[in-house]
């Protein structure tokens, strides 16, 4: 991660500070809800990928879950608190927080502490198979984030620059459930260091006069600090020089490890997000998308190869009956600026670039990688560690190539529907190769029924299947989940919007 990155973080932050306000509604709001799982084997993929960490893995088994959320605004500064309590079985320690924060925003800008549900990716929420850098997979670490969480336009060119960003530090809370996973069998680091930033821009006429309009930016994530239980590695640097070196992609000093003083500080990644959309005048829309991953110097600087997210989605207008969009992903992650971890060997004998074999979501000090309760935080798809068969920590397909489809709608105004189908192939890593690669299929299909005769209900049934040898563990399954929200206004002339999902 290079310095000019901070600074442009920084500068634009400050510039479109100013630039909008958000309007917010008032008042309490209410949510409860419950869901039941029935499987053969195990809860099947896509009922359990990107539920914030949720749905237990192990089935049968279910959840349910309750919040409240406090919303006020005035005079161009809005406050939010809330609180969501979850039991979850069969999982470790059925009960837990599933999120508690506190919020307070002016105009464009959120200071938001707490463990909180988000989806900052540019990426559609229900359809897409998830961010590369932060997903909704895993539960929500907790953190303190100052954020423009909308696009707001940039001053001196507010008809065609918007922009948003983050930028935040959190704290692992799973030590002991690391603990209790690992039976004393394997060293890994407590309490973890997080720190996340991102900022994009988008091109677009405000006017909506032009109907092209272009997304770009960069997130940058890393996990640094906590203390190793291998006692030859021991504490982690974490002092405030540390945070701003992890900050400015810096290497460690002295009280670094060898590896951290030659590279960077702690485990570092991050992406170059892009999305072209055409938003027509008849109300539909198609969105072309990239993400590049990178984990190292090679990554930063485009060498290797098709490695990220491709996307096509296809927005419909909601007169149209029964389809609302369409969804296509190609997920490739082979490449990894190739097999070799060293920048000097012999380019005549071995042509290419060296320092790859870059490992993605791997590390060699934080053996966790890029998870949260052994869940990954990012694309579900490269399968999270909770999939090992031989119940080790880290990622082990992290060499794959999926293809991955969406769609969702409605049929009638009360009845909505989404159906993901996924394949799956992994050739292990470049360090453990597989000799056969591993195969996979994963589908879901899910309807949810909003009765108008019975408001703030949902009523939501879904199936789905797991074939193949990738994830290890296969399932088919069904569940039925029931919801109901419910809101007090303050300001009767607004509707408050429920608990965010």
């Amino acid at each position: 991660m290079q310095r000019k990155h901070i600074i442009i973080t920084a500068a634009a932050l400050l510039v479109s500070l100013a630039a909008a306000q958000t309007e917010d509604s008032n008042g309490f709001a209410w949510r409860a809800e419950m869901t039941g799982i029935i499987s053969k084997d195990n809860t099947p993929f896509w009922m359990v990928s990107n539920h914030h960490g949720l749905v237990p893995l192990d089935a049968p088994g279910g959840y349910v879950s309750a919040g409240a959320l406090y919303r006020g605004s005035a005079k161009g500064w809005s406050w939010e608190a809330g609180l969501d309590l979850a039991v979850a079985a069969p999982r470790y320690r059925n009960a837990f927080v599933r999120q508690a924060y506190g919020e307070l925003g002016y105009r464009s800008l959120r200071l938001t502490v707490g463990s909180r549900e988000q989806y900052t990716s540019l990426w559609d929420r229900e359809l897409s198979s998830g961010d590369m850098v932060r997903s909704a997979n895993a539960r929500p670490l907790p953190e303190v984030m100052l954020s423009i969480p909308d696009y707001a336009p940039v001053w001196l060119a507010e008809r065609w620059l918007q922009l948003k960003g983050h930028f935040s530090a959190g704290l692992s809370f799973d030590t002991d459930y690391l603990k209790h996973f690992t039976q004393g069998k394997q060293t890994y680091v407590t309490d973890v260091l997080w720190h996340y930033k991102a900022l994009h821009f988008r091109l677009k006429d405000s006017e909506e006069r032009f109907p092209l309009s272009l997304e770009f930016g960069l997130q940058h994530g890393a996990q640094w600090g906590g203390v190793s239980t291998n006692p030859k590695v021991g504490a982690q640097p974490k002092s405030l020089g540390d945070f701003l070196r992890v900050v400015m992609g810096m290497a460690g000093d002295d009280n670094a490890t060898i590896s951290d003083q030659i590279n960077v500080l702690g485990n570092q990644y991050g992406s170059y997000d892009f999305r072209l959309s055409y938003n027509a005048a008849a109300d539909w829309s198609i969105w072309a998308y990239h993400q590049r991953f990178f984990e190292d110097k090679s990554g930063t600087e485009f060498l290797n190869g098709m490695d990220g997210l491709w996307g096509l989605q296809l927005n419909l207008p909601p007169s149209l009956p029964w389809i609302g969009k369409v969804l296509f992903e190609i997920l490739e992650t082979r490449h990894q600026t190739g097999p070799f971890h060293f920048i000097e060997f012999d380019h005549e004998k071995h042509p290419g670039v060296g320092g790859g074999a870059d490992n993605y979501y791997n590390n060699g000090e934080y053996v966790t990688g890029l998870s949260y309760f052994n869940r990954g935080i990012g694309s579900p798809l490269i399968a999270s560690p909770e999939y090992n068969a031989d119940g080790k920590l880290g990622f082990a397909d992290t060499r794959t190539h999926h293809l991955h489809f969406g769609i969702a709608g409605r049929f009638i105004p009360e009845l909505s529907y989404r159906a993901l189908f996924t394949v799956m192939e992994t050739w292990g890593t470049h360090y453990r190769p597989y000799l056969n690669t591993k195969k996979g299929m994963s589908g879901m299909g899910e309807l949810a029924y909003s009765p108008a005769f019975l408001p703030g209900w949902t009523f939501t049934g879904t199936i789905a299947a797991d074939r193949g040898d990738y994830l290890r563990r296969k399932g088919i399954g069904a569940s039925i989940g029931i919801a109901r929200n419910f809101a007090k206004q303050a300001n009767p002339r607004r509707a408050p919007k429920g608990l965010r999902r």
